[in-house]
Formats: structure tokens, C-alpha cells, sequence
């Protein structure tokens, strides 16, 4: 068992833990009843993760909520069927909403904790390699609007995490690499994210492709507790994204326009990413920030765990720079982008000229 502590600030309510380990839903409510006074829980979840998880937090005191799956149900229309469950079972501020599923169903139910009676107890038991690595850490909680991603949302700390990795052995080899995308990330970013350590992930993950891709068990605790420690050192010193947090997006401003456009029904999250990823080393390289050998090695790294790289849509150009244009990370009107700037660092630049932006797109 492995435990990462994010600590938001001082003060003893902004502190709490990550558990990784195996088998850690079996005796979730051991942990769970150490960091809150619940009387209740609801649970809420998807119609893809309850057949498999659901019956494991069955109790006296929970009830469930089913979902549906996937991106394009992170909505205000959603969120009010949590909200509703809510009032149906009259939750009380002491009481809890349990998130039981990946990265969208953390984000929706961690927003509705955050407004329920001004803000109720919440856990994250993230699913899926990408939640356990980076959505369930850090407190952004959110639904998508029709005109961006994640543009309603609110910063919530959660009580608790508790990532089981013997979950990970269901995902789909899909969904294992859209997780693995914002691992590759961490890699790209961790002298800036920590920069008083250096754990030098970028070699970890290159000596043992093979090891990772067939679900090791010790290297996957290795890799989600290093990815949980580089974002919460981050978001230790930058809760709010008010400098360096924005690091984190890495990738994420071409991610976010690639699955705006495609009406977030085409790609995954981490597919997206990926594809960003490539296209902020390819801005970085025209404008010369960096070397030759390290876009080299960038890519051969997101090619060798067989990233998707490429998508095969024609967008129009005009139309994916707007669509950049309204998302989060704009400031004063121009677009913040986190370049590379080498081996494991990068900066935030803005007032690029969009014609390298738009190169290639």
C-alpha cells in the first residue's frame, strides 16, 4: 500500500490522502468512515463500472445512482439527476457523495458535492488509469458547455482517494492508453512540476514500456503514486490554476479543440491528449524552442506505448483557432500555451502568431 498526501495548505481541512494499492475496494468503508462522519452515502456511478464494482460498495447507508457513459453526458442536464437523487434521499451537509467510475464521473459529482447545500463531503474511487493518475487529484470539478470544455465548474478538494489498482486489469487496452497519454504527460512536465526532486520519470517510462503495457502491478503502483505526487506537488503550491498549475495542461489546449470539434463522441480524453501533446512539440520545434533530438525522443516515446498521434479529420483551420480561443486557459484575449522547452520542463508562452499555431493542423 502506497499513500500520497495532497496538502492544499496548513490548515488540517485542507489535507488528504491517496491510498494505491490492490484490493482496496474490498474494505473501502475502513477508509472511508476514518475521513468522514457520513450518515449516508450516495453513490454515484455508470452503467459500464456498476456491473463490475457497484455491489462492492453496497451498504445500509448508500444508495446508488447509474449513469451513462462517456463525455458527452458531463452536462448541466446530468448533473441535475445527481442533484435530484440528492433531495430524493435528504442528504444533509454531513453527509457524502461517493464518485465511482473514471474522469467524467469524478468531475460531475465532485461539481454536484461542491454546490449541494453549498458543498457536501465527497470521495473519489476512480476506475480507470487516467482518474487514479490525474482527475482525481487536484479538486477541479466541472460539466462541459456546449461552447467548451469544462467551462462550469468550481475547485473541491475531496476527503479521500482511494485508487485500487486491481481494477485496472478490466479496463479496455483503449482505455488503459488513454490513461497512459496524461502519464507521458507527467513525464514531459516533472522538472517543472518538482523542481527540488527529480524522479527522472521520462527514463522510468522509457525502460519499461514493455513491463507497463502488460499491467505489472509494482511498476503501476511506481507509476500512479509518481503521477499523484507530481501533480499534488503542483497543486500544493497552486490550488486555484493562478500560475503554475496551468502547467498541467500540458497538451490539453489542442486536446480540448480536437474533442470540441468532434463533439467529444470521436476520441477519448487521453487520445486527445496525445494528439495535443504531438501538436505542442511540433509548435515547439517550428519556433525553434527545441532541439532536434528531444522532439525526436518525445515522439518515439508516445510511439512506442502506441499513443494515437494522428487523427484523420480535415478541420478547418480558422475554426480550430476559435475554438481554442474560448477555452480556459485564455487570458487577456490571447491563447497561453506550455511549451517544451527541454528534456522534462516547460514554460507558458502567449502572443504566438497563429499561423505556426494553426501549422499543420
Amino acid at each position: 500500500m502506497e499513500k500520497v498526501e495532497v496538502k492544499i495548505s496548513p490548515s488540517k481541512e485542507s489535507k488528504y490522502p491517496i491510498f494505491i494499492g490492490e484490493n482496496i475496494l474490498n474494505d473501502a468503508y475502513s477508509y472511508i468512515n476514518k475521513y468522514t462522519s457520513a450518515n449516508k452515502f450516495l453513490i454515484v456511478t455508470n452503467e459500464t463500472v456498476f456491473p463490475l464494482y457497484g455491489d462492492k460498495l453496497k451498504s445500509d447507508k448508500s444508495e446508488i445512482l447509474i449513469l451513462p457513459d462517456g463525455e458527452i453526458y458531463k452536462n448541466m442536464e446530468i448533473l441535475g439527476r445527481i442533484i435530484d437523487k440528492a433531495l430524493s434521499m435528504k442528504l444533509e451537509r454531513k453527509d457524502a457523495l461517493i464518485a465511482l467510475g473514471g474522469g467524467v464521473i469524478g468531475d460531475i459529482t465532485g461539481f454536484a458535492a461542491s454546490i449541494y447545500q453549498r458543498g457536501i463531503d465527497f470521495i473519489q474511487i476512480p476506475t480507470t488509469l487516467l482518474a487514479q493518475v490525474d482527475s482525481s487529484v487536484g479538486g477541479k470539478v466541472a460539466v462541459n458547455h456546449v461552447m467548451g470544455k469544462n467551462m462550469i465548474g468550481s475547485f473541491y478538494q475531496p476527503k479521500l482517494v482511494l485508487s485500487d489498482l486491481s481494477l485496472l486489469k478490466t479496463l479496455p487496452e483503449r482505455q488503459f492508453k488513454t490513461g497512459l497519454s496524461e502519464v507521458l504527460k507527467y513525464a514531459f512536465i516533472e522538472k517543472s512540476c518538482l523542481a527540488e526532486y527529480d524522479y527522472n520519470f521520462y527514463a522510468f517510462l522509457n525502460d519499461n514500456v514493455d513491463e507497463i503495457l502488460n499491467k505489472n502491478t509494482e511498476l503501476l503502483k511506481k507509476l500512479v503514486k509518481i503521477s499523484c505526487e507530481l501533480k499534488s506537488s503542483v497543486v500544493n503550491k497552486d490550488e486555484k490554476e493562478k500560475g503554475l498549475r496551468a502547467i498541467l495542461n500540458f497538451g490539453h489546449t489542442y486536446a480540448h479543440a480536437i474533442e470540441k470539434l468532434t463533439k467529444y463522441e470521436k476520441y477519448t480524453h487521453g487520445e486527445a491528449v496525445s494528439m495535443g501533446m504531438k501538436l505542442i512539440f511540433n509548435l515547439s520545434y517550428s519556433l525553434n524552442v527545441i532541439s532536434k533530438e528531444y522532439y525526436d525522443s518525445a515522439l518515439n516515446l508516445l510511439k512506442k506505448y502506441g499513443l494515437m498521434t494522428e487523427y484523420d479529420d480535415k478541420f478547418d483551420k480558422e475554426e480550430f483557432y476559435n475554438a481554442m480561443s474560448l477555452d480556459k486557459k485564455v487570458s487577456g484575449g490571447q491563447i497561453n500555451f506550455v511549451l517544451p522547452i527541454r528534456n522534462g520542463e516547460v514554460e507558458i508562452r502567449n502572443n504566438i502568431d497563429k499561423k505556426y499555431v494553426t501549422q499543420g493542423i
